[in-house]
Order: structure tokens, then C-alpha cells, then sequence
């Protein structure tokens, strides 16, 4: 049976193996998820799973200005009644993981780090950090111009076509630009050890994205 999690990156660390040997860990705080939508191919055309992780705060804010003095609740009517049919409290985040059976799994139920054990071969998915707007240099590797002999052109892109032909700057040329924050997918990685008390995942090397970030968790398509 095919398992996924959703999961916040808490940070790095290191353990030791039973040989002694250092291996470098992220931490993941692994759900708990909880399962708010089944979609089947009768329903919905495909087969999914929809989760849920991390409750969403029953904040209110004041009424417009002009009208009744009451508050009223984040929550949007439509979804506080989506979460209401699975019998969930509303989540922050909500994810599909497309499975090929889900009949193993029920609405409302809980998803937990024990899903996994150490061994599994896993893929994680996260947005990397974000840079902002950076040179080629930095952007793409390019290298810098000279800087001596009266040298004025020291970290441009250099030259973007040429005078006749092509004559424009073609699709796809590596240029200056946002940088980082991306749909990152890193595959194959290795499940070191799971503490089902706190659900925490430790997964051996670095997963993409900065402290606190969402993190999607799935078994390897190349395991």
C-alpha cells in the first residue's frame, strides 16, 4: 500500500548509527494528518486522497465597517462545511497525494508518522528558499569578467545574441531574476529513524525549503 504524510521541517541534526558511523538528519514533525476527502474514479475521475495538517486557529475578525458590530469568523461557511463532512476540525493546510487504492483508508481518520519506519525509501516535496531577485553569477553559475586593465564589466550576463543572426534574444536564455521558491522534489531519500510519540521523521541528508516549512512526504517511485 502506497503511504504519504504531510509534515513542517523543524531543522537539522545528526545521529549515530549502530556501527558508529555520523549521519546527517533532518527532523520532520510528521502530522498528525487527517484524512477530510476520498475521491474515486466513480465520484471524481481519479483516485486521491485529501489531507489535512496543523488546525486552523477559530480567530474572528470585526464586522465590515458600517454594518452590525458582531464578529465574524475566518472561516469561510463552504469550508467550515467541507471539514464538517469528515468530521474534522478545520486545517490549514490541505494536500492530495494521488493513490491507487484508497479503500484502505476512512474519512476523519488519522494519519500518523508510524505510517513510516526506518529503511523506507521515501520522496519529499517542498518549496525552496527564496533568494529574490539575483545575478547570473549567482542565478546560474556564470562567471565573472575581468578585474584588471581598465576592466569595467565585472558581473554582467555578457553578450544576449548576436548583431545578425540570430539577431533576438531567444526563449530560454539564462539571465538575471527571481531566484529560489520553487516546487522542489528530492527522491530516493532514506528514513533513518521514526519517534511515533512525537512524530518526528528523521531523514537522512537535506530536504528543499527553509525551518517551519510544509513538506510532502510520499513513498519513492524508484524504491
Amino acid at each position: 500500500m502506497k503511504k504519504a504524510i504531510l509534515a513542517k521541517k523543524v531543522g537539522m541534526t545528526q545521529v549515530f548509527s549502530e556501527e558508529g558511523i555520523l549521519i546527517p538528519v533532518t527532523v520532520l514533525e510528521a502530522g498528525p494528518c487527517f484524512v477530510t476527502q476520498i475521491k474515486t474514479v466513480e465520484n471524481d475521475g481519479y483516485s486521491a486522497l485529501q489531507v489535512g495538517f496543523v488546525d486552523l486557529k477559530e480567530d474572528k475578525k470585526p464586522a465590515e465597517a458600517g454594518k452590525s458590530k458582531k464578529y465574524r469568523s475566518k472561516i469561510i461557511k463552504p469550508v467550515r462545511g467541507h471539514f464538517a463532512k469528515s468530521g474534522v476540525a478545520p486545517k490549514k493546510y490541505v494536500r492530495e497525494f494521488k493513490l491507487e487504492d484508497v479503500s484502505s483508508y476512512e474519512l476523519g481518520s488519522e494519519i500518523r508518522a508510524s505510517v513510516f519506519e526506518a529503511g523506507d525509501k521515501i520522496d519529499v516535496t517542498g518549496l525552496s528558499k527564496g533568494k529574490g531577485t539575483q545575478g547570473a553569477i549567482k542565478r546560474h553559475g556564470f562567471s565573472r569578467g575581468p578585474e584588471t586593465h581598465g576592466s569595467k564589466y565585472h558581473r554582467g550576463g555578457g553578450a544576449l545574441a548576436g548583431s545578425s543572426s540570430p539577431g533576438k534574444v531567444r526563449k530560454g536564455t539564462e539571465m538575471s531574476g527571481q531566484m529560489g521558491h520553487e516546487r522542489v522534489t528530492v527522491q530516493n531519500l532514506e528514513v533513518v529513524k521514526v519517534d511515533e510519540e512525537k512524530n518526528l521523521i528523521l531523514v537522512k541528508g537535506s530536504v528543499p525549503g527553509p525551518k517551519g516549512c510544509l513538506i510532502m512526504i510520499k513513498d519513492s517511485v524508484k524504491a
